[in-house]
């Protein structure tokens, strides 16, 4: 076991670190399973380094492992404004309210200050939506035809969106989703990019091995890409997001535990949907949440056993939770390790499965 230091966690400064900008991965590698992978003991500054597809080597007979079947939508769209004829982008998160027939979205604007209430855009020189009023964090309400398909629209319009640190990239938009992301659930702004390093081929050798496979939903919304812009941490605001358990994964995540496996879960999506329904009940059963759990320092974890995760901006709430799971000075020191041997990091990035 590693000495403890004493650190501040109330300051989101401490959860910073240097990084070289060409270290942020903008292509994923093929196949997705070359991926690097450092492997970390929680509380411990012991390491190995191996490659994504050794994560069979990692996981034991009983184990249950937990993904995020959400799909991303294209969900930014270029309009034109129709009067003045000014460009402008629509960025689509969720439909107001959480009805998926809904024709009012919840959305962001650019820029937000020329497009006053009322103001109507074009898009793709067929379809006019009205831009609606502000909401918190910059957030608008735009409101689609009566007589047209939102979910049509943005599928015929729109560009997947990656995140803003990725800006010389030949990917196409299905590296950018899981190979088990489910059409029904196709609700997210952001890939639950952690599960973007498993195969086909890799999961079944992963359940040949007698590892269990089961899926829980969290909607990737505004949360995951927002900074944290205050030093206090407890000042940060946390942004809802939608998630849900199916009767069949609460019966598994159960029944695992009670036979003495560990729930492992690929991704801090997927951590915080499990952690989230045993804060609000005591356990995970089935049924839809929307959370704002923010997972700092000292939460006491009731569910998950192990993380699969990729490697995170600094100073971020998932830089924060991943010091909470493994252990601050773990952490730190992985990622210090990381740097030194040229990991790839955020979103298209290399991998760390902490245990």
């Amino acid at each position: 076991m590693m000495q403890m230091e004493t650190h501040d966690f109330s300051k989101t400064s401490t959860f910073d670190y240097e990084l070289p900008k060409e270290l942020i991965a903008q292509d994923p590698v093929e196949p997705r399973d070359s991926a690097r992978l450092l492997v970390v003991r929680r509380n411990s500054f012991e390491r190995e380094h191996k490659i994504f597809r050794d994560i069979v080597d990692y996981l034991r007979k009983g184990d249950l492992l937990v993904l995020n079947d959400t799909k991303v939508i294209p969900a930014r769209l270029e309009g034109v404004k129709k009067n003045g004829g000014a460009k402008c982008e629509l960025f689509f998160l969720r439909p107001s309210g959480g009805e998926a027939t809904s024709h009012e979205w919840i959305s962001l604007v650019r820029p937000g200050r020329k497009l006053p209430e009322g103001t109507c855009v074009e898009i793709g020189g067929a379809v006019d939506v009205t831009v609606g009023e502000r909401l918190e964090d910059g957030l608008r309400k735009v409101s689609f035809p009566a007589d047209c398909d939102p979910f049509a629209v943005i599928h015929q319009y729109g560009e997947t969106p990656l995140p803003h640190y990725i800006t010389n990239t030949h990917s196409t938009p299905d590296q950018y989703q899981t190979v088990y992301a489910k059409d029904e659930q196709e609700n997210s702004v952001a890939s639950p990019t952690a599960g973007l390093h498993f195969t086909k081929e890799l999961l079944s050798e992963i359940s040949e091995k007698g590892v269990g496979v089961a899926f829980v939903t969290l909607q990737v919304g505004l949360g995951t890409f927002r900074p944290v812009k205050t030093e206090n941490v407890a000042e940060h605001i946390m942004h809802e997001e939608y998630c849900e358990i199916s009767a069949e994964t609460a019966r598994r995540i159960a029944e695992t535990k009670q036979n003495g496996g560990r729930i492992v879960a690929v991704g801090t999506t997927v951590v915080r949907t499990l952690e989230s329904f045993a804060k609000e009940y005591g356990e995970v059963r089935p049924g839809t949440l929307d959370t704002r759990l923010f997972i700092t320092p000292g939460f006491d974890f009731k569910v998950i056993d192990a993380l699969i995760t990729n490697f995170h901006l600094p100073k971020s709430t998932l830089m924060m939770l991943v010091s909470a799971f493994g252990g601050y000075d773990a952490i730190m020191s992985a990622y210090k390790e990381a740097v030194e041997k040229r990991y790839r990091f955020f979103s298209f990035g290399d991998a760390m499965f902490i245990c």
